[in-house]
């Protein structure tokens, strides 16, 4: 999903007055973090965030490639919000890798926070995100899929909460 000025976002959510609150003592505009569709999945993976329980995403390369938007690196920092688009906290990107789907291992799935035991669980429950009617039609590809090849960026990251 493309990021947004943290600016934006929190001038639409919560006005100027709240925006100088929570950005005092920063000096960079972060970019903004959404993790899903807003909804009870992005509810649910922002609870495993705060909670500590969520470290690590996923995302196609394709995606990226697809928007325009820069491959995270280490160090990024970016705003996370919940379903409302209130800021809930701050994650630091700690580790970037590309591999392939097919190659995705227990450590990433364990860290993502979601519940799966193993790499064909985590599997499972990302391509039914993928092949999702909601992540077709925001692709444009009705008939979206993902194998063994494509392209993941998996992210390890830290989070601070606010």
């Amino acid at each position: 999903m493309p990021d947004r000025s943290v600016v934006s976002a929190l001038q639409a959510s919560h006005g100027p007055a709240s925006i100088a609150a929570y950005a005092e003592g920063m000096t960079e505009k972060l970019p903004v973090s959404e993790y899903g569709f807003p909804g009870p999945l992005r509810d649910a993976l922002v609870a495993a965030i705060i909670a500590g329980e969520k470290t690590s995403t996923t995302s196609l390369l394709c995606d990226y490639e697809r928007e325009g938007e820069p491959l995270p690196e280490v160090g990024d920092r970016a705003v996370v919000i919940n379903s409302a688009g209130d800021p809930v906290g701050i994650e630091q990107i700690s580790e970037v890798r590309i591999v392939r789907i097919g190659d995705v291992d227990l450590e990433h799935a364990l860290a993502e926070g979601e519940g799966f035991a193993s790499v064909a669980e985590w599997r499972a429950g990302h391509e039914g995100f993928w092949h999702g009617s909601e992540y077709r039609d925001h692709v444009g590809d009705p008939a979206f899929c993902v194998t063994d090849d494509t392209l993941a960026v998996l992210v390890r990251f830290r989070f601070e909460p606010v």
